[in-house]
């Protein structure tokens, strides 16, 4: 068993196909057949179903699949540590990140290559949840994330910053735009709401339960921009981060009198030895919780 197998192996399973896993490895798909039949020889067992439409991952092949993942990830860590022994930094490094946190992440990816121009930089979006379970499968090396609970098994977590969150409306709708408001007005509102699961509905939820005010969602989207082009054709009032909602300067955005939604951003890796990719990383992330530049 050698590191090209795990490697061939792992694209398999994450490309869902052997024509996919061949496309990303750059190698023609009877070498990736050639490789996986061969390890399965080796271990005597099978770690795909195959079928015509589908290639699905076996439990032996779920039982390969984290030591695999580790035992490449070791491996790079090796050469990347030689590497900065030698005064460089190579790799890949692949970054997690949710949906309206880009403000100021790509300011501090562009620091980050210019410092060490031989990491390749791969960003990946999702839901917290998704993030969190692609870092424990070791498909994420880091993510920045929005979390209802800090403490995560298997995971190390540092805040980068907490933030009240406004309710954003359209021009007309803004009456007394100076005047906090309280969330019981806006359960009387049409409201904008994100989807369960999601961090600022989390938060959004938490508040109007502490407060004992029930309300009920006009509109449900799953997308940032689709949330504010209602709210600017005055369908509806929403509640988000104050850094994200300063993202539309056209919508008017008022603060909480009392109970206002709150938020954490958060870096989240996993617990132990980490890449050098990553540690060169940190103080880029870092900065931006002390600049407020992230955006929520």
């Amino acid at each position: 068993m050698d590191l090209r197998q795990m490697e061939v192996v792992v694209a398999v399973a994450e490309e869902g196909g052997f024509s996919a896993a061949a496309r990303r490895l750059h190698v023609v798909q009877s070498a990736v057949s050639t490789t996986v039949r061969a390890l399965e020889r080796e271990l005597g067992a099978s770690l795909f179903h195959r079928s015509t439409h589908r290639v699905s991952v076996t439990p032996a092949g779920q039982a390969f699949l984290p030591a695999a993942r580790a035992t490449l990830q070791a491996a790079e860590q090796a050469r990347a540590a030689v590497d900065l022994a030698k005064g460089e930094l190579r790799g890949e490094i692949t970054i997690g990140v949710m949906q309206g946190l880009y403000t100021g992440l790509a300011e501090a990816l562009a620091a980050f290559r210019h410092q060490h121009p031989q990491v390749t930089v791969r960003l990946r979006q999702a839901s917290a949840d998704d993030l969190l379970r692609a870092l424990r499968d070791g498909t994420t090396d880091v993510a920045v994330v929005a979390l209802a609970r800090p403490q995560q098994r298997g995971l190390a977590v540092s805040v980068l910053k907490e933030e009240e969150m406004v309710l954003i409306a359209a021009p007309s709708r803004a009456v007394e735009p100076e005047r906090p408001v309280t969330l019981a007005e806006v359960a009387g509102l049409p409201l904008v709401e994100f989807p369960v699961g999601w961090a600022i509905r989390h938060s959004v939820d938490r508040a109007f339960r502490t407060a004992l005010v029930d309300r009920a969602a006009t509109f449900e989207v799953n997308d940032i921009l689709s949330a504010t082009d209602l709210v600017r054709q005055d369908l509806g009032v929403c509640i988000m981060p104050e850094s994200l909602a300063a993202r539309f300067p056209d919508l008017t955005a008022r603060r909480f009198a009392q109970n206002a939604p709150t938020w954490k951003v958060m870096v989240v890796h996993p617990r132990g030895q980490v890449s050098p990719a990553v540690t060169a990383l940190q103080p880029s992330l870092s900065a931006l919780g002390e600049t407020s530049a992230l955006s929520g």
